[in-house]
């Protein structure tokens, strides 16, 4: 089963690190994603926690969104 776009429908990318606000994914692999392995799908979903946390939104802030 492939693995599901975490995207909610807020896109909005960050200036500084090119995140987007909404599922912290960078430009790139929001566009690229359903090109991807799920193994690499994976890792950024992976990624989630450290990427809200360059954005200074911590697990609490962030599950106000989810």
């Amino acid at each position: 089963m492939a693995v599901k776009s975490p995207c909610i429908d807020l896109c909005a990318f960050d200036g500084k690190t090119g995140f987007c606000t909404g599922c912290y994914r960078t430009r790139a692999e929001a566009r690229d994603w359903k090109k991807m392995t799920d193994h690499r799908r994976h890792q950024i979903l992976n990624e989630r926690p450290r990427r809200q946390e360059k954005l200074g939104r911590g697990a609490t802030q962030a599950s106000k969104h989810d």
